[in-house]
Formats: structure tokens, C-alpha cells, sequence
């Protein structure tokens, strides 16, 4: 019992060294926080897919009862933002190559009479294709509100097609991004953090002082990997208040399930993390390798790009990358009110690549300390 006193003893006077050299000076409290907030603000207004303004132009040559009826149809989205009317289809390629248009809409002379006859009443429109998904989605929104003009003249299907987003009815992308920030933008802090554990020891000169220290490799990355994991679950926890509060995006799951996929998320990070400082010679090494691997684990997670999108091999890839279950954890707990039975399978690799790195960080710090 002696024993084990002495050994959780040393554990947390290791801890609490690590925990002063983070808040000690003034600048790293400023970054451990700052960031955090500023990257969730950013991504909560920024971040977005949605479209909020359409400018536009239209050339109706039509003049019509029918065509002021789309046009207003249109108008009244408030989506949509009339910047022009133009006279002459040579006016069209100078509003689209100066960007003041999104899109142009026209309407040809006959399209009254066609309508009143029963015909098809053709209708153009140009898109501006140097943004690829907004023009995307502007040609969706006009493509919807045709066909609602069109049922309002009678020109109806006996098959309709209803569609109900769940977990998000007004299908803001917000509600769609935020929630994985949770997990992302902690991951990149917590990585940090754990990669200049030992490699601020080596360079400041006191790695040599753990040397000749009676704690054992286990009792080193217990004391250093704890300190990265408190500031992770700490940062998750400040982006989750500004979602929910901030934001307003409705949580539907269980707080605890979220906090444990969390921390077992966290820990794998910090496995990662640990294992490229025992590499590191230096914070400068550390800090590279870390932008290194930073950036494919963004890119692979799935958090702006679907996994099932991607090629297959890079499919089998993001098994490797806990970011990509932290992430869809996260997103199932927080929007779809998931149970423990629900997100089972992503706690398989998330303590599988715990359990490869934390090993292998361990014998990297044993072999250091030879």
C-alpha cells in the first residue's frame, strides 16, 4: 500500500509540474483558450454552405403577368437579390465576369403564351460556375421554385415526393459542422501540447533531471499525457458551451456519452501526440511533425468531406485516424440523441490506436532513457 502512495504520489507531482509549465506564463494561458474560441466563432459564421444571398440579374423579354409572378416568387425567398434587369443578351457575360451576379435568368417573349397553351415554357439560366457549390445550390433553389410555380399553374404529378431532413429539418450546415468541432479543433491543441511535453524537457535541459528521477517510462507518460488530456476534455468543453449556448444548436443526446467518447477520443490523441515527442529532438521537430500529420487527419475525418465519398483506399486509411470516430461520435451523440449501444463501434479504434500508441510512446521514453 506504501508503495502504491509513493508511486500515485510521484505521478501527480509530475502532473502538477506539467500543469504549471502551462499556465505559468501568461502567453500559454492566452493560447491554450484563445484559439479555441476564435477557430469556433469562425467556423460558426464562415464555415456555411448555405445560401443567404443570391445575387442576380434577369432579362425578361417576356414582360408578362406569368414572368412577374416567377420573378416575384423568386424575390420573396429573400435569398435571392435582384441587382439588375437587363435589356440585351450582351449585357449577360459582363454581369457574370465582373462577379455581380450569381446568376442570370432568362425569360424568352413567348413564355406567357406557351404556359396559357399547355406547351413547355423554356426558361435559361447562367450560372456563374467559378464557385462551383453555390452555383450548385442556387440551381437547386431556382430548380425548386420552378416546380412549386409550375404545381401552383396545375401542372401537377399524381406522384410527389416529400423529403424530411432528420437531425437537422432546416438543413443548416451549421448545425452540420459545429458539432464535430468539438473533437477537431480540441484534437489539434491536445496534439500540440503532447509533442512538446518531452521536447521542451530536451531542449530546456531538464529531460536529464527525469533521468535520475525514481519514477519508472509508465509513470512518465501517465504525468504527461493526463495534463494534455485535462486541456483537451477543457477546450471541448468551451467549444461545446458556445455551440449549444452561442449558436443555439439543440443538443438531443446524453451529456456523459459524450464526455466519455471524449476522453477516450483525447486519449488517443494524446497516444499520438506522446509518440512524436519521444521522437522529437527539439520543439521546432515537434512542431513540424505535428503540422505534418495535422492536416491528413483533418482531411480524412470526414468533418467537411464524407468518408463514403472518398476512394476506397483512402477509406481504409481513416481507420487509422481517430479523428474520423471522434468526429462521427460526437455528431451522432450531439444531434441525434445516440445511445451507448449506437456508437459501440467507435470506441473500438479509438482504443485500438490508445492502445498501439501509448505502448509505443512508452518504449520510445524507455529507449531515451537507456
Amino acid at each position: 500500500m506504501a508503495r502504491l502512495i509513493t508511486y500515485i504520489a510521484q505521478v501527480l507531482s509530475l502532473i502538477r509540474k506539467e500543469l504549471l509549465a502551462l499556465v505559468k506564463d501568461p502567453a500559454n494561458r492566452t493560447l491554450l483558450f484563445a484559439p479555441a474560441i476564435m477557430q469556433a466563432l469562425l467556423f460558426g459564421y464562415g464555415a456555411t454552405y448555405d445560401l443567404t444571398n443570391a445575387p442576380y440579374v434577369v432579362l425578361d423579354q417576356s414582360r408578362s403577368a406569368a414572368s412577374t409572378e416567377l420573378l416575384a416568387r423568386l424575390d420573396g425567398t429573400g435569398v435571392f437579390r435582384r441587382v439588375a434587369s437587363l435589356t440585351s443578351s450582351d449585357q449577360i457575360a459582363e454581369m457574370i465576369d465582373s462577379g455581380d451576379a450569381l446568376l442570370v435568368i432568362g425569360i424568352p417573349s413567348d413564355f406567357q403564351q406557351r404556359l396559357a397553351s399547355g406547351q413547355q415554357a423554356p426558361l435559361q439560366l447562367i450560372l456563374d460556375g467559378r464557385n462551383s457549390s453555390t452555383a450548385g445550390l442556387a440551381s437547386a433553389y431556382v430548380s425548386s421554385i420552378v416546380t412549386a410555380y409550375n404545381q401552383s399553374l396545375g401542372n401537377t404529378s399524381s406522384l410527389t415526393i416529400v423529403r424530411r431532413a432528420w437531425f437537422n429539418p432546416n438543413l443548416e450546415s451549421r448545425w452540420n459542422i459545429m458539432p464535430a468541432l468539438i473533437a477537431a479543433l480540441s484534437m489539434m491543441q491536445t496534439l500540440m501540447l503532447a509533442a512538446l511535453s518531452v521536447a521542451r524537457e530536451r531542449e530546456q535541459g531538464t529531460f536529464d533531471q527525469l533521468l535520475v528521477t525514481p519514477m519508472t517510462p509508465l509513470q512518465i507518460l501517465i504525468g504527461k499525457a493526463l495534463p494534455s488530456m485535462l486541456v483537451g476534455i477543457l477546450q471541448s468543453t468551451l467549444i461545446f458551451l458556445i455551440i449549444l449556448f452561442w449558436f443555439q444548436i439543440p443538443m438531443n443526446g446524453s451529456v456523459w456519452l459524450l464526455y466519455l467518447g471524449l476522453a477516450m477520443f483525447t486519449l488517443a490523441s494524446v497516444g499520438i501526440g506522446l509518440s512524436v515527442s519521444a521522437v522529437s529532438l527539439t520543439m521546432q521537430q515537434a512542431m513540424l511533425y505535428t503540422f505534418m500529420l495535422v492536416m491528413p487527419l483533418m482531411l480524412l475525418s470526414g468533418l467537411l468531406t464524407p468518408v463514403r465519398n472518398m476512394p476506397a483506399i483512402l477509406q481504409v486509411a481513416t481507420y487509422v485516424n481517430p479523428l474520423r470516430f471522434g468526429v462521427d461520435l460526437v455528431r451522432r451523440v450531439y444531434l441525434e440523441g445516440a445511445t451507448f449501444a449506437d456508437v459501440a463501434s467507435n470506441f473500438v479504434p479509438l482504443l485500438a490506436v490508445a492502445a498501439v500508441t501509448l505502448p509505443l510512446a512508452a518504449w520510445l521514453f524507455r529507449n531515451r532513457m537507456a
